[in-house]
């Protein structure tokens, strides 16, 4: 089954299209995580344990009203060897909760490069010692900088293990206008170019019964503007809207990426779940789960 059907399937069932994003801050984890920590040892230990404990509340609490996690990769590997470790154990506490797992790493390199990322993700390397198996992830993010020959190691890589990649289009960060809405000598702004290749490759992917492509893209929440010419360019692209909240963007503008299937929209939300708690909404755990299932309403209602 393609990663485009698991989607659709999940969606269906828990009715909602909302992404809990893993972006723990060691100095600012759920006090309930912190106890969870060894009373000794190395700081990379440490740390990574209570982050572990933190992103395992998170999904218990929030992770009802979603269909899957996007753990931020750079947040745990910057602890090291303990956080990677961390991180695997933070994406089969996600599966087990039956929610799939979103790798946010936005990797992209050479074709050599890109083969191994999408090994490490979503599949496994070959040793001559047995297989070593990666993450596990069911999907991931990919920067498309390099163009398409570097995209299709990690798409091909992605497909072999029944995974998605969401390559970045239209990213949430306010500099995005720097670069990706640059107008191109043969017309069009540079983030129209690359929804055309996110249709290319997608479109050459196994068919999927919703109608999905396992390409997607990802689409910043915050210039909605542009929402509803990223799905006349990418009909079948399901896209992964980062931005809500905490960066600003709405909702209720996000109508255009659900036109296609209710599915073709996945809203993530990260700091405004996870920090709800700080506005005065009760404990940590409750404020994120009310914040999460509003999400998940508005999201459903607008689809």
């Amino acid at each position: 089954m393609t990663f485009a059907d698991r989607l659709a399937q999940l969606v269906a069932a828990r009715e909602s299209q909302i992404v809990l994003g893993l972006d723990p801050d060691p100095t600012r984890l759920w006090p309930e995580a912190i106890v969870e920590a060894p009373p000794d040892g190395p700081p990379a230990r440490r740390a990574a344990a209570a982050v572990r404990a933190h992103c395992a509340a998170l999904i218990d609490a929030a992770g009802p009203a979603c269909v899957a996690v996007k753990p931020q990769l750079a947040c745990f590997e910057r602890l090291g060897a303990e956080g990677w470790a961390a991180l695997a154990a933070v994406a089969e506490h996600a599966r087990t909760a039956g929610l799939l797992v979103l790798a946010d790493g936005k990797r992209g390199d050479v074709a050599v490069s890109s083969a191994a990322y999408a090994d490490a993700l979503a599949g496994s390397t070959q040793t001559p010692f047995g297989d070593v198996a990666g993450l596990g992830a069911d999907a991931f993010t990919a920067s498309p900088l390099l163009g398409g020959d570097a995209l299709e190691p990690l798409i091909a890589g992605a497909r072999a293990a029944q995974a998605g990649v969401f390559v970045l289009v239209r990213t949430s960060n306010p500099g995005a206008a720097d670069v990706q809405d640059l107008a191109l000598a043969q017309g069009g702004a540079l983030w129209e170019r690359l929804a055309r290749l996110v249709a290319q490759l997608g479109d050459a992917g196994p068919a999927s019964a919703a109608g999905l492509a396992d390409v997607g893209a990802v689409v910043g929440a915050t210039a909605p503007q542009h929402m509803a010419r990223m799905r006349e360019l990418m009909p079948r692209a399901v896209l992964l809207l980062p931005g809500i909240g905490a960066q600003g963007g709405r909702i209720e503008d996000l109508a255009p990426a659900f036109s296609s299937h209710r599915a073709g929209g996945l809203v993530s939300a990260s700091r405004w779940i996870a920090g709800a708690h700080e506005a005065g909404g009760g404990s940590p755990a409750t404020a994120a789960r009310a914040q999460a299932e509003r999400l998940r309403e508005a999201a459903w209602a607008l689809s």
